[in-house]
C-alpha cells in the first residue's frame, strides 16, 4: 500500500496518508475540516529488495565473469573432444563389422 501526499487548497495544510491503491482520494482536510484536500502527484518510493538471492548473476564482478567464461570454454572443448572420440569409436566398430562381412 502506497503513501499519498495531500494538500488543502484552503489552508495549505500538507500531510501524508497511507492507503490502498483502490481507495478514493480523501477530500476532507484534517486541519480546517473543509472539503478542499487534493492528492498530490508524488515521486513514490523505489523498490527495495532485502535479502539474498535476487538475480545474483546480474551483479557479478568482472573477474568472476572472466573465470566463468574460461570455465565454459573448457567445458565446450571437453565435450567436443568426447564427441570426437565417440565418432572414432563408432567408425572403428563399423569398419570391423565390414571386414567381418567381407570374409563370409
Amino acid at each position: 500500500m502506497p503513501t499519498y501526499d495531500y494538500i488543502c487548497s484552503d489552508c495549505n495544510a500538507e500531510w501524508e496518508l497511507f492507503q490502498s491503491i483502490k481507495a478514493k482520494p480523501v477530500r476532507k482536510c484534517p486541519e480546517c475540516g473543509k472539503l478542499k484536500a487534493k492528492r498530490q502527484i508524488g515521486t513514490g518510493a523505489g523498490v527495495i529488495f532485502k535479502g539474498s538471492g535476487f538475480y545474483q548473476t546480474d551483479y557479478r564482478s568482472a573477474s568472476y565473469k572472466k573465470g566463468s567464461d574460461a570455465a565454459q570454454k573448457a567445458e565446450k572443448a571437453a565435450s567436443s573432444s568426447k564427441s570426437e572420440s565417440k565418432d572414432k569409436k563408432s567408425e572403428t566398430k563399423s569398419e570391423s563389422k565390414s571386414t567381418t562381412t567381407k570374409k563370409e
